[in-house]
């Protein structure tokens, strides 16, 4: 089964979507796209009539709700309709959201327990900070494990400059997308590459990549020289 992620263009690079309730990563520079790709991935959940979860611990829901608001995708909709829960769970309202769902105590545990009871359907995990703070509890393979487990399909941003730089998360994903900036002497150029889709017949040549007022845009027949 394949998911649309909302990205016009960019589901042609993945057989028509991304492999459903699977763990994928979504890496790149900062400010190469990341958080607009997750964006327009759960609007078009909330479009498709799924639940959604966006879990954070470095941005509010009005800050990354101002930082949609250029776009015309449909994000702040989204968001007013209910059918995005967002946690931050470096506040105490986000930790308290958290603990309603499951009994166990660990925070990996509660997590998956909150994608399970709601029968959430996309996940968003931004970023691997909160890897970090999982690590302590039950380290970074067993969350990742744990959230590959659930019937979500699940999008893990992930802050890396080096496609060549491999970290557990991209070992354990089922996907690897990359994101690229290059400056030149006419500016920035963004490109997309698809590394690793399992069960999916892929090439791993950079596609352009841009945005305009609707978001992100891939031209799948557009490789960019490197």
């Amino acid at each position: 089964m394949r998911v649309p992620s909302g990205v016009p263009g960019f589901d042609q690079l993945v057989d028509g979507g991304l492999p459903a309730n699977r763990l994928h990563v979504v890496s790149g520079p900062p400010g190469s796209g990341k958080t607009t790709f997750c964006s327009q991935f759960v609007t078009q959940g909330v479009e498709n009539g799924q639940d959604c979860l966006y879990v954070t611990m470095h941005e509010t829901k009005a800050e990354l709700r101002q930082d949609m608001a250029n776009f015309t995708f449909g994000f702040s909709g989204a968001i007013e309709s209910g059918a995005i829960e967002f946690l931050n769970l470096m506040t105490n309202e986000g930790k308290r959201t958290l603990s309603k769902f499951g009994s166990e105590s660990g925070l990996t545990n509660r997590l998956v327990g909150a994608i399970q009871e709601n029968d959430i359907d996309r996940v968003i995990i931004d970023s691997t900070m909160l890897l970090e703070h999982f690590a302590g509890e039950t380290g970074t393979t067993n969350f990742l494990s744990a959230l590959k487990r659930t019937d979500a399909t699940v999008l893990l941003i992930s802050e890396m400059t080096d496609p060549a730089s491999y970290a557990n998360e991209h070992y354990l994903a089922h996907g690897v997308i990359f994101f690229h900036n290059f400056l030149d002497g006419s500016g920035m150029t963004r490109g997309i590459q698809v590394l690793k889709m399992r069960g999916t017949a892929i090439d791993t040549d950079i596609r352009r990549l841009t945005f305009s007022e609707r978001g992100l845009r891939v031209n799948p027949d557009r490789t960019v020289e490197t």
